[in-house]
């Protein structure tokens, strides 16, 4: 397989993750080998451009160097046969450093706009701008930035001002500008956080063709990149079309969202993403747009009466009525927004004892933590043991069955909740956690769906306390007065049947993304692999 073809089949992994970035470094990988043009007996041998190199760097430094002088080593995974006519030399040997003393400007001083641009080791090429002259260093010929703390390597080939320390400025010497600064991208050096590195540049090897092959190889790289560029467009366009479509198609569900209109949401042309997906149908479930309305159902303003004599005869707390300045949109007329705390028969919460930090052991007794309850669900492993000798408090023990809440945790996941489909036995639940029992008029799962949707996430952070995002505390009351649009009871299940339904389809979409992507990237590794074994 030629590279020519390689790039043509572009659409057959463009999936994959990174799969113009590592075309790219594949480019690079092939460059640096001598692996991308034709190697040309005729060219002059590098080991005589290398005499013209160090007889140069001589004349610059004042200093006699020898062919075999500070030449480094090249790590084990990047050694390398190389053709013939070239040379591996040290990564510094054909450049000599360019002097920024006096000429750096520091970060508060950047301007936003200015004269003269000024380039650090930053990811970014331009860091800002400087007006002072006196700063400005000229560059006749390109120079190569190395980056000391974060290995950037940038090409400058025009005046500028250093910014900030770690800035190691290269001037290459009668090799190709252009070739220094691939080979110096290509050079895997160890990532040692934000110490030095260029030490470690200095002690590492490179390869030198031919100053010929290096314009040659050159000229190949730049018409490679350009064509990474086109198809880096191209993709970018069909992921900006197909997030168009998506968008439009999400708008027309809005305009009418009856059940008759779910197709819009799953289209075989585009994908919604899956996240999208599963927003929009709770959204969409909260709200009774997921499901027909049957007039012969009771309406939920009955059931909520039937509830209100349970809890009275219970001698429950009762909470204000949900006032119209509450509610955050229209429901259907069979319909009724009232507080959670006035169709739940009782709350409790569990106990916090100093327990040990590991998990418990089999079915010893064990506390559960907020993580158990905290990500839509139950994961009773996520528990503490309790210490040898101490009392457990079964009436705090949790049952299949329990609708749970996190009353602490990060602004994310706090307030969540679950419904216990089943168990092992002796968990008991933490202060953390709050225990909700509905009659049998209640769906939990709906429940859980209507304390999962946006404007119950929106009414829990207006009301949590905790001043950071990294962990906020809601109180039992406020849980309680949470306000929920209800639906009749046979509705109640026939949304929560057809969500389930969706989710199913969307886990199954998402699964088939993830397995597109995968052989995707399957198929790029594998062409790769055989393309570089081919030259």
């Amino acid at each position: 397989m030629t590279l020519e073809t390689f790039f043509e089949k572009f659409d057959l992994f463009a999936d994959a993750p990174n799969a113009v970035a590592k075309m790219r470094e594949l480019v690079r990988h092939l460059a640096v080998r001598g692996k991308l043009v034709i190697q040309n007996l005729a060219d002059e041998p590098a080991v005589e451009l290398l005499k013209r190199i160090l007889a140069e760097k001589n004349r610059r430094t004042g200093r006699s160097e020898r062919s075999d002088e500070g030449q480094g080593s090249t790590p084990d995974d990047e050694a390398f046969e190389i053709p013939v006519n070239w040379e591996w030399i040290g990564a510094t040997t054909p450049a000599v450093m360019v002097s920024d003393q006096g000429k750096k400007v520091q970060t508060k001083d950047i301007l936003e706009s200015g004269k003269y641009p000024v380039v650090d080791q930053g990811k970014m090429f331009i860091r800002g701008y400087c007006d002072d002259s006196d700063k400005v260093i000229s560059v006749a010929k390109p120079i190569v930035l190395f980056g000391d703390h974060t290995r950037e390597t940038k090409f400058i080939d025009f005046d500028f001002v250093v910014g900030a320390d770690g800035v190691k400025l290269l001037q290459p010497l009668c090799i190709d500008p252009r070739f220094y600064f691939l080979v110096l991208r290509w050079l895997p050096l160890e990532s040692r956080g934000y110490a030095r590195h260029f030490k470690l540049l200095k002690a590492a090897r490179i390869p030198l063709p031919p100053l010929a092959e290096q314009k040659r190889i050159v000229a190949k790289v730049d018409e490679l990149m350009a064509l990474c560029d086109r198809l880096e467009a191209q993709q970018q366009e069909r992921e900006e079309q197909a997030s168009k479509l998506a968008r439009a198609s999400l708008a027309r569900f809005a305009d009418a969202p009856t059940p008759a209109n779910l197709h819009f949401l799953f289209h075989s042309s585009f994908s919604i993403h899956p996240s999208d997906l599963r927003k929009s149908i709770l959204t969409l479930a909260v709200q009774g747009k997921l499901v027909p309305q049957d007039p012969n159902d009771e309406p939920a303003e009955e059931l909520i009466e039937r509830i209100a004599q349970m809890r009275h005869a219970k001698k429950a707390k009762e909470y204000e009525p949900v006032s119209p300045d509450e509610e955050p949109y229209d429901v259907p007329f069979s319909w009724s927004w009232v507080r959670l705390g006035n169709i739940s028969l009782t709350s409790d919460s569990g106990w916090s004892p100093q327990c040990l930090p590991e998990a418990r052991s089999g079915t010893d007794w064990g506390v559960l933590k907020v993580s158990a309850v905290s990500w839509g669900v139950f994961k009773p492993d996520e528990n503490k043991a309790l210490p040898p000798g101490m009392t457990s408090r079964p009436d705090c023990e949790v049952k299949a069955g329990d609708f749970l809440l996190s009353r602490a945790n990060t602004e994310e996941l706090v307030a969540r909740s679950v419904v216990v489909d089943q168990t092992p036995p002796r968990l008991m639940m933490s202060d953390k956690i709050v225990r909700f029992t509905f009659p049998d008029e209640i769906e939990k799962a709906f429940i859980n769906l209507a304390n999962l949707s946006d404007p119950s996430r929106e009414y829990y952070m207006r009301n949590a306390s905790g001043t950071s995002s990294s962990m906020k505390n809601i109180g039992r009351e406020v849980i309680c007065n949470l306000p929920i649009a209800l639906p009749p009871l046979a509705e109640q299940r026939r949304i929560v049947a057809k969500v389930e339904q969706l989710m199913s389809l969307v886990c199954a979409l998402e699964t088939q993304l993830a397995a597109s992507r995968a052989a995707a990237a399957n198929l790029l590794s594998a062409l790769v692999a055989e393309l570089t074994a081919a030259f």
